[in-house]
């Protein structure tokens, strides 16, 4: 018996992949196997102006989720780190006036009960996939929980990180591959496209990828993205911004609006090849 026991497929009577359902604009948003869900939005939360443009944007082209960091783990303890509370509420005006479900990042237990009052997805980043602390109270919850593969994760140690939120009771778990480290430098992390059929053999959970953070330059995106989706994932995390110039956190590997729009048209054209439905 493998040791991530709940989130294998081996401990099932049934062997079924998990769907799972969030209320969107267009009514419902199944996320998992069949389905190809498109979260996009800027890396952070800079200005209600700012996240409003940029969410009208995505809902436009087709997004079905709208993304956007308001509290903010960065390298740097001098980078942007996102506005919090004040970022919360921005989302709270987008998600209402656009009607598209959130998914924004969690960092800490003592944030879970403000961010909640505005995600339909809580966000794992990778920098916390082994944070047990905060694992342990998102397991209790029932809300879905995005959970990004560490950067140094091995796929066991990635499983092991959605058994601790589903051990809770939390069997709304979403798996998102971002790429990982390795010894080369000319992209940001090394995007293991491997990983998503070995997970659709390991796992019922469904499995999404994060071509930005996994590239970092918004040229790479669009290729990846549509690998991605021919490799059999269940969709996509995309950073787009109205104007990646000016971004705070990200704008080189962000998408403009027409970039966008043309990964929209590609990666519908492959997902309806694979008999996924977007």
């Amino acid at each position: 018996m493998k040791p991530y026991r709940l989130a294998s497929k081996d401990d099932r009577d049934a062997v079924k992949d998990t769907i799972i359902e969030i209320s969107g604009a267009n009514g419902p948003c199944l996320i998992g196997e069949g389905h190809c869900v498109i979260i996009a939005g800027p890396c952070a939360v800079e200005s209600e102006e700012s996240l409003l443009a940029s969410a009208r944007l995505v809902k436009e082209l087709g997004a079905h989720v709208l993304r956007g960091g308001a509290f903010k783990p960065r390298t740097s303890p001098y980078a942007f780190p996102g506005l919090g509370v004040e970022g919360l509420r921005h989302l709270a005006v987008a998600r209402k006036e656009t009607g598209l479900p959130v998914v924004t990042e969690v960092l800490d237990v003592r944030d879970i009960d403000q961010v909640l009052q505005v995600a339909d997805i809580l966000q794992v980043g990778s920098r916390n996939m082994q944070n047990f602390s905060l694992l342990r109270e998102l397991s209790r919850l029932e809300v879905p929980v995005m959970l990004k593969r560490g950067f140094a994760a091995t796929v066991e140690e990635w499983l092991l990180a959605a058994e601790y939120l589903m051990a809770g009771g939390n069997d709304k778990v979403i798996l998102c591959e971002r790429g990982i480290r390795t010894f080369e430098s000319s992209t940001r992390n090394t995007v293991d496209l491997g990983v998503v059929p070995l997970i659709k053999e390991l796992s019922h959970l469904p499995v999404i990828v994060d071509p930005s953070h996994a590239t970092g330059k918004w040229r790479l995106v669009r290729p990846v993205a549509k690998a991605a989706i021919a490799a059999g994932a269940d969709g996509l995390m995309i950073e787009v911004h109205h104007n990646p110039e000016i971004a705070l956190s990200d704008g080189k590997q962000s998408l403009n609006g027409a970039s966008f729009a043309r990964l929209m048209e590609e990666v519908r054209a492959i997902a309806q090849l694979e008999g996924k439905i977007m």
